[in-house]
């Protein structure tokens, strides 16, 4: 654990462990007793103590929540009722769960649920009733906190579903809500509310939810056909970001571009990634949007991180039973600049199907995945089991970190949400066509975990704020001036607080659709108002283009240790 946050950045490296390192490390941090059978181990302990900072530097914890809850978790929403939509497929059999009061699906003799929603505060799960197929969809949070959920496979390929939270809510569907089939599509808010879905298995277009008119049709993304390959795609779930300009970046296998959708424009092509590997599905990756900091009303920079994927062969190699390692790099690029330019890092821990979840402390969490293979049925091997905790504003070379491992494998179809609490919410892994629980080399997996980052370590409590006002579920204006009452134990350095929002995101496949966190203005504003009591004024985003409307979790982050969140409502 971190007993201080600067501790953090004294204890990162670059440089790559060999893989018995990295579990003898975690070890001794686990059972905190060193015995010694052989001379032999004394010496790997005694080399473990002068190696690498980063060896010895774990933190995080694991719980599990709940053995199973029913289904395998392959999407997952948090909504501003602190619950979790989750789901999986209808077309693989009877889940674990069954629909309340005998209820079956029409036309079905399934009569288990393929959807849930989870309770963060009861730890429990309610089955909901999805009818049409959700299997790789898509969506976005909405302005009203409703989630819009696009596509799917077969009969769901056109169709939109809605959930609203509630106790007795259940899934709504919109048979012909799309235009086109939407299956492996990646969904975006936009600055008027309404949603951009882009892509999908042989949909080179876009296409927008609501519609403006019965009319509207889907504009074609030549884009897509440009960075589809034959038999293979590596382009499905495209990385699709807002700028703060308001034009989308969109990256897809080993190249993006900045698009404006209204008139249907490239606007910049960004240079390919250094190396050509692709980094989307099935080679999948994962990408972020870094923190954005707003200064006068602005974001300065605009910086995309994206890490893991596989080699260019390895799909093809995979589905003859040879299973390449995955990318071990990472490519960081200010899509704000007028000539950017890729920078490559390397991770301690090669990753396949990995996800990244940006912390509200502005660092960037990758989790789950394997570290050969592709995303695919039976197509990864070799679980990576310990996450990373990649610092964003800490310099080169020392950026990530290693933490503690989890002992279930999370491979494809896994996911991960942050929660209110600063928890992550952790669960899924199915790498097969059906509910495969024996004989397989990765049983499918229906329980659900939470990693805890080190900033909820006990003995950062001290320094850990507590909100005062807002209370959950404030509305805010696009520009208003706010004020932050918060307190803590511990003495606080003004210098060292900051006031972050972040976009709760949807999250599927390895990739946080509509993901960001941003920096509010004013975050070194803070006063003392009180014993153990400060407020702190800060301004919200000025725009939709920084910050669309809707839901986000406020936080309060003192030394890197970040409050227990809020509900805000940007409007």
């Amino acid at each position: 654990m971190l007993p201080v946050p600067d501790t953090l950045h004294r204890r990162k490296s670059y440089l790559n462990p060999p893989p018995d390192s990295i579990s003898s490390a975690t070890t001794l941090q686990n059972h905190k007793v060193m015995t010694f059978p052989s001379p032999l181990l004394y010496i790997h302990i005694l080399l473990l103590l002068h190696a690498p900072p980063f060896l010895a530097a774990a933190g995080g914890s694991w719980s599990l929540l709940l053995p199973s809850i029913g289904i395998s978790a392959m999407h997952m929403q948090l909504l501003p009722t602190d619950r979790v939509v989750i789901y999986d497929r209808t077309d693989f059999g009877a889940s674990n769960i069954s629909l309340p009061d005998g209820k079956c699906r029409p036309n079905s003799t399934d009569c288990s649920a393929h959807s849930v929603e989870y309770n963060v505060a009861s730890n429990s799960v309610r089955p909901l009733m999805v009818l049409t197929d959700v299997w790789c969809s898509s969506g976005t949070l909405m302005p009203d906190g409703s989630l819009v959920q696009t596509g799917g496979w077969n009969e769901g390929d056109h169709v939109v579903r809605v959930y609203k939270s509630c106790d007795h809510c259940d899934w709504e569907e919109i048979p012909s809500g799309l235009s086109q089939q939407r299956w492996y599509a990646t969904n975006h808010i936009l600055p008027d509310g309404r949603q951009i879905i882009v892509g999908g298995r042989q949909s080179f277009n876009y296409e927008f939810y609501p519609k403006m008119s019965a009319t509207e049709n889907a504009p074609s993304l030549p884009f897509l056909v440009q960075t589809t390959e034959p038999d293979i795609e590596n382009n499905l779930y495209p990385f699709v970001f807002l700028n703060t300009d308001g034009n989308f970046f969109i990256y897809a296998n080993n190249r993006a571009i900045l698009f404006d959708y209204v008139r249907n424009q490239v606007v910049k092509t960004y240079p390919t990634i250094p190396g050509g590997d692709p980094r989307n599905y099935p080679s999948t990756g994962s990408a972020v949007l870094l923190p954005m900091r707003i200064v006068q009303g602005k974001v300065a920079t605009v910086e995309v991180l994206i890490c893991g994927g596989a080699p260019k062969a390895a799909y093809n190699n995979a589905n003859r039973g040879k299973f390449d390692g995955a990318l071990d790099s990472c490519g960081r690029i200010k899509i704000s600049d007028p000539y950017p330019q890729w920078v490559m890092e390397t991770m301690p821990l090669a990753r396949v199907m990995g996800d990244m979840l940006l912390l509200p402390n502005g660092n960037v969490l990758i989790i789950n995945g394997g570290a050969a293979g592709v995303a695919g049925w039976e197509l990864g091997r070799d679980p990576v089991l310990s996450p990373l905790i990649y610092g964003p504003d800490c310099p080169i070379g020392s950026r990530f970190e290693i933490q503690n491992p989890n002992t279930i494998p999370r491979m494809y179809h896994s996911t991960a949400v942050l929660l209110r609490d600063g928890r992550v919410l952790v669960g899924g892994s199915n790498p097969h066509d059906k509910y495969e629980f024996s004989d397989v080399l990765y049983p499918t997996e229906l329980s659900l975990e939470a990693f805890s980052p080190a900033y909820l370590d006990p003995t950062s409590s001290g320094l850990r704020p507590q909100l005062v006002s807002p209370k959950t579920r404030t509305k805010v204006h696009h520009g208003q001036r706010m004020n932050i009452w918060f307190k803590v134990s511990c003495p606080v350095d003004p210098n060292l607080v900051s006031i972050t929002m972040v976009a709760p995101p949807f999250n599927t496949h390895s990739f946080s659709m509509n993901q960001r966190l941003l920096i509010l203005e004013g975050g070194n504003t803070t006063t003392i108002i009180g014993k153990s009591h400060y407020k702190v004024s800060v301004t919200a985003p000025s725009s939709g283009n920084i910050a669309p409307a809707g839901n986000y979790i406020l936080f309060v982050v003192h030394q890197d240790i970040p409050s227990e969140g809020v509900w805000v409502r940007i409007q």
